[in-house]
């Protein structure tokens, strides 16, 4: 995991574990950047899954989405966690990005997801998004970090 610290001379770098922790264990979105058609960036904020065994981010986004059609035409991204309360931190960074259409390793994925930001796949909106994910109307994109741009100020 290479951690580079976002705000040398002003704030600290997040340690190994503590970007870790962070982005396992907020409820905050991800913000991904795209680029379009023309060359013109797009960020997308979402939800996300964030794996600490292979360092990877999952997110469920409809296999018609903007984020899809720019990811097909260029699969690197950039993404930002980021805690707006005192003590300010967060990780961006970038990352290369596969899209999974298999809907048998998309429904972990997923799942985990919901439970994460709504608490249970009882939720209505779990639900409706599962039944989704279980159509195929839905895919994973993995994202593989390059590294990891962290700060903490506060």
């Amino acid at each position: 995991m290479k951690i580079l610290n976002a705000m040398p001379g002003f704030g600290t770098q997040l340690t190994e574990d503590e970007t870790r922790n962070f982005l396992a264990n907020s409820k905050l979105n991800i913000h991904i950047g795209t680029t379009d058609s023309k060359g013109d960036p797009n960020i997308h904020p979402t939800w996300y899954y964030f794996d600490v065994t292979n360092n990877k981010f999952y997110i469920e986004t409809s296999k018609n989405s903007k984020k899809i059609e720019n990811v097909k035409r260029n699969n690197v991204v950039y993404y930002c966690v980021d805690d707006p309360n005192p003590p300010y931190k967060g990780v961006r960074g970038k990352g290369k990005v596969k899209i999974h259409e298999e809907i048998d390793h998309n429904i972990p994925i997923a799942e985990k997801i919901m439970v994460r930001y709504l608490g249970s796949l009882a939720h209505p909106m779990a639900t409706s998004l599962m039944s989704s994910v279980k159509d195929g109307d839905q895919v994973i994109l993995e994202i593989t970090p390059s590294y990891y741009s962290t700060w903490v100020v506060g």
